[in-house]
């Protein structure tokens, strides 16, 4: 390191983060002592963490497009897709991109700015020489990594994830005389089509010593289905395969006794029809 540029550079910092037992040990020490240099290597380690945290969970989802021209557009860079000819070390524009006019022998530059200078010639089975970056953009392209890899962790974890159920029906549940109370409920299919039914109530509680529970009625009272005691304020019924929400479409929440019969006690809190 000359005294013009004392810190440590991008490179070895770089492979410090990820574990590799490099650098030389005055800038081992240098990086040790220096606030600048430990700030960057604290940092570029968490950027590593993240990644490999992210990976440990399962494989990534590649991100959409518009990801990256959002990220573009964010960081005042140009949005077209750049890939890079092994052949010719060149860099050309992806076909069908915008400005992918440009011929495959005239280098693009993917930040905004004027085009690089052509790469050198290179022997047969040598990789190509990429000039490296001020640091200041070495940190621009490490967040935009960071925010690509959270973001295919989040699209992973979504697309694993169980699937949403949709609401189908939804009703309103009013007191009935002698009950200060009010509800609401919402019947929800998933892909699989099974079907739940989801009650809240706001009410005094059961009568002393008992307990309420959730029915499905006949608009005409001529037939009822017991779908389980209500604990609290709100509960979750799974609806029988066979059950026609049609046919029992009222929604009633009743106040029971502990007196062993399974038959509605005839003293309903709230009661609702499932609509649209």
């Amino acid at each position: 390191m000359s005294p013009s540029d004392a810190h440590v550079d991008d490179d070895v910092l770089s492979l410090l983060a990820l574990g590799e037992d490099t650098g030389t040990p005055d800038e081992r020490a240098h990086v040790a002592a220096c606030p600048r240099c430990s700030a960057e290597l604290a940092q570029l380690r968490d950027l590593v963490g993240v990644a490999r945290a992210a990976q440990a969970d399962g494989p990534l989802v590649a991100p959409a497009p518009h990801v990256w021209e959002r990220i573009a557009g964010e960081l005042a860079l140009d949005p077209t897709p750049v890939v890079v000819d092994d052949a010719t070390a060149t860099a050309v524009p992806v076909a069908g991109a915008p400005g992918a006019g440009a011929r495959a022998d005239e280098p693009v530059a993917s930040g905004g700015g004027p085009a690089a200078a052509p790469a050198p010639a290179r022997e047969p089975g040598l990789a190509p020489v990429v000039p490296l970056r001020p640091r200041r953009w070495a940190w621009v392209a490490g967040a935009a990594a960071a925010g690509l890899v959270v973001g295919g962790a989040g699209a992973w974890w979504t697309a694993t994830r169980e699937p949403a159920t949709t609401v189908v029906a939804r009703a309103e549940l009013d007191a009935l005389p002698g009950w200060d109370a009010a509800g609401s409920a919402e019947l929800e299919t998933a892909p699989d089509g099974s079907r739940v039914l989801v009650v809240d109530v706001a009410d005094d509680g059961p009568a002393s010593g008992g307990y309420r529970e959730v029915w499905l009625l006949r608009p005409d009272v001529s037939g009822l289905v017991s779908l389980g005691p209500l604990t609290g304020t709100s509960g979750r019924f799974t609806l029988p395969d066979d059950l026609d929400v049609d046919e029992f479409p009222v929604v009633d929440v009743s106040s029971e006794p502990l007196d062993g019969d399974p038959a509605h006690s005839g003293d309903s809190i709230v009661r609702g029809t499932l609509g649209a």
